[in-house]
C-alpha cells in the first residue's frame, strides 16, 4: 500500500487535534486540550531556529550567483525584475487589503505568550524609525532575535559585494553558501515531518481555549484567499494581458495545463518544464522563456505573497494586536522583500510567515493554526504562481518583439 503523504497525515492530525480539544475544553477538572501546547511549542521552535540561516544562504547564493546572468541578459533581466516587482507589490495590496475587510482573525482567541501584545504596543514605530531598525549593527545579534528585516538587509549587502569579487575568490564561496542552504531545505523538510504532531497539538490547544467555533473562521480565511486570489487574477493579470494585447483564448490554451499541473501537485517547479514548452509552442523567444521562467520562480510569487500577507493580518487580528499604519507599511516592505528568492524551500510561505511574526512582535502561534488548513490554499496560491510567470513570460517576449522590430526598421 501506498504511504500516506504529510498532507494526509496534517489532515489526521487536525481531526484527532479538533477530537481532544472538544472533549477536553479548558478549565475542566484534570486533563485539558491545552496540556498539549508543548508539543505545539517545540514545533514553532524549530521552525524559528531555520529562518535566519536559510534567508542569509539563499539570498546571497540568489544574489551573487545570479549576477553574471543578469549583466549578460541586459534589458531584460532589468524589465522582468521591474515586472515581476509590480506583480508581487500589487498581490500583496490586494491580499492585505483583503485581510483588512473580511477580517478573518477576529473571533480566534489566539493563545499568545505573555506580554507579547503588550510588546507589539509598545513598538512606536516612526518611518525613520523602521529604516534605522533595519540596518543591522551586528549580524550575530540579528540572527540572536530572529531579525529577518536586519538579516535580509546584511544579505542583500553581502551579496552585491561578493558579486563584485573577482570569480575565483566568488565561487568557493557561494558553493559553500549553496551547501548551507541545501542542509537547511533537508532541515525544513526534519521540521516538516514533525508538523503533523504541532499541528494536531495546535489545534487541540485552539479549540480547548476557543470552543469549535474557530474553525469557521478557518473557513473564513480559506475563503478569503480564494477570493483575493480571484481580484488578483482579474484585476491585475487580465489588463496586464489586454494591454499588451494577448489573444486570452490562445493563452489560456498555452497555460492552461502547467496552472492544473501547478494546482494539483502545489509545486511550481513540477509544472516547469511543461510551462516552458507550452510558451515555445505559443512563440516566446526561447531565450526569454529559458531566461524569465526560472527568474519568476524565485520573484515573481504572486500568489504566495498575497497569501502571507493575508495570513500576517489575520495572526495580528486573531491575537487582538491593532497595527498602525506605520507597522503595516513596515511589514509590507519587509514581506516586498522576504518573499523573494526562498520558493524553492519546502512551506516557503511558512518560513516567510514565521520571520516576518518574529521580526514585528506578532505571536509564532498563528503558524501552526494557519498551516492546519494550508493545504487547502497552497494549491490556489501555487496555480496563481504559475499562471502569473506564464503571462509575465508571454509580456516580456512581446516587449522584446517590439523593439528588436523597432531596432531592425529602416529610418
Amino acid at each position: 500500500m501506498r504511504r500516506p503523504s504529510l498532507t494526509q497525515w496534517i489532515f489526521v492530525a487536525m481531526a484527532i487535534g479538533v477530537a481532544v480539544g472538544w472533549a477536553f475544553p479548558a478549565g475542566r477538572v484534570g486533563f485539558e486540550g491545552t496540556d498539549l501546547r508543548v508539543f505545539a511549542t517545540v514545533f514553532l521552535r524549530l521552525i524559528k531556529a531555520l529562518v535566519v540561516p536559510l534567508v542569509f544562504s539563499t539570498v546571497v547564493v540568489g544574489i551573487a550567483g545570479s549576477g553574471d546572468e543578469l549583466r549578460s541578459m541586459g534589458r531584460l533581466a532589468w524589465r522582468a525584475l521591474l515586472l515581476f516587482t509590480v506583480l508581487t507589490g500589487l498581490a500583496l495590496l490586494i491580499g492585505w487589503g483583503a485581510g483588512l475587510v473580511i477580517r478573518p482573525g477576529e473571533g480566534i482567541a489566539l493563545p499568545v505568550t505573555a506580554g507579547a501584545a503588550a510588546d507589539m504596543a509598545a513598538r512606536k514605530l516612526t518611518i525613520s524609525g523602521v529604516i534605522e531598525q533595519a540596518i543591522p549593527q551586528s549580524l550575530a545579534e540579528a540572527a540572536a532575535r530572529n531579525d529577518v528585516l536586519q538579516v535580509l538587509v546584511f544579505s542583500l549587502l553581502f551579496g552585491a559585494a561578493l558579486a563584485r569579487v573577482r570569480a575565483e575568490l566568488r565561487e568557493p564561496v557561494v558553493r559553500v553558501l549553496e551547501g548551507v542552504a541545501e542542509t537547511m531545505f533537508r532541515f525544513t523538510g526534519f521540521v516538516m515531518a514533525y508538523a503533523p504532531i504541532g499541528i494536531g497539538a495546535a489545534l487541540a490547544v485552539t479549540v480547548s481555549q476557543s470552543g469549535i467555533g474557530v474553525l469557521r473562521q478557518l473557513g473564513v480565511l480559506i475563503l478569503a484567499c480564494y477570493a483575493a486570489l480571484a481580484v488578483f487574477i482579474l484585476a491585475v493579470l487580465l489588463p496586464l494581458a489586454l494591454a499588451n494585447r494577448i489573444p486570452l483564448r490562445q493563452f489560456l490554451r498555452a497555460a492552461r495545463e502547467p496552472s492544473l499541473i501547478a494546482f494539483t501537485a502545489a509545486s511550481s517547479d513540477a509544472a516547469l518544464p511543461q510551462a516552458m514548452k507550452a510558451l515555445e509552442g505559443y512563440g516566446v523567444p526561447r531565450r526569454v522563456v529559458s531566461f524569465a521562467m526560472p527568474v519568476a520562480l524565485s520573484f515573481n510569487l504572486t500568489g504566495s505573497t498575497l497569501f502571507v500577507g493575508l495570513a500576517t493580518l489575520f495572526v495580528a487580528q486573531a491575537a487582538g494586536i491593532p497595527l498602525s499604519f506605520v507597522q503595516q507599511l513596515a511589514i509590507l516592505g519587509t514581506l516586498m522583500l522576504t518573499t523573494k528568492g526562498i520558493a524553492a524551500v519546502p512551506r516557503a510561505s511558512l518560513v516567510i510567515l514565521t520571520a516576518t511574526l518574529t521580526t514585528f512582535g506578532l505571536p509564532i502561534e498563528g503558524v501552526a493554526l494557519i498551516l492546519a488548513v494550508d493545504a487547502f490554499m497552497d494549491m490556489a496560491r501555487t496555480g496563481t504562481n504559475m499562471l502569473s510567470h506564464c503571462l509575465a513570460t508571454v509580456v516580456l517576449g512581446r516587449w522584446e518583439a517590439r523593439d528588436t522590430q523597432v531596432v531592425s526598421s529602416p529610418r
